[in-house]
């Protein structure tokens, strides 16, 4: 089966940042929003951000990773902070090499699992993706 991970709608395609020709391919992209009232606490461009953060110890430079502005991804922090009891990412005070930011145990738990419901999702949905798949015509430039 296969499966692109789901990216934020105005983020930069991971895809698209690697070198070489880019693949045509056929995916299913479940995508899984968690709202808490009106707001999406958690979904898939939050989650990437997350996970960006982790990366580069920075809002900043995870901002820069996908593409967004740090006000964005400021946004995105702020309102995951607010949606749970506790914030998922913690910033961390500036000194000599200047200040950062990094997940919360509370941060890496809510990631590891959101990750795990979108594994569950995609093995629910394979039979009918498979049935969708068939009745597909071949992607341009196959």
């Amino acid at each position: 089966m296969l499966w692109e991970s789901p990216a934020g709608l105005h983020l930069k395609s991971r895809e698209n940042q690697l070198p070489g020709p880019k693949p045509s391919k056929t995916t299913c992209r479940p995508r899984i929003r968690i709202k808490t009232g009106a707001e999406i606490a958690l979904g898939p461009g939050k989650v990437d951000l997350l996970e960006a953060i982790e990366r580069t110890g920075s809002i900043s430079a995870g901002a820069r990773e996908l593409g967004l502005s740090y006000r964005r991804a400021w946004d995105l922090v702020d309102t995951m902070n607010h949606c749970f009891k506790h914030p998922l990412v913690a910033r961390i005070k500036g000194g000599k090499g200047g200040g950062g930011a990094q997940l919360t145990d509370e941060g890496r738990e809510m990631l590891d699992l959101y990750r795990k419901m979108e594994i569950k999702a995609l093995k629910a949905i394979d039979p009918e993706w498979k049935s969708v798949q068939k009745s597909l015509k071949s992607p341009p430039g196959k």
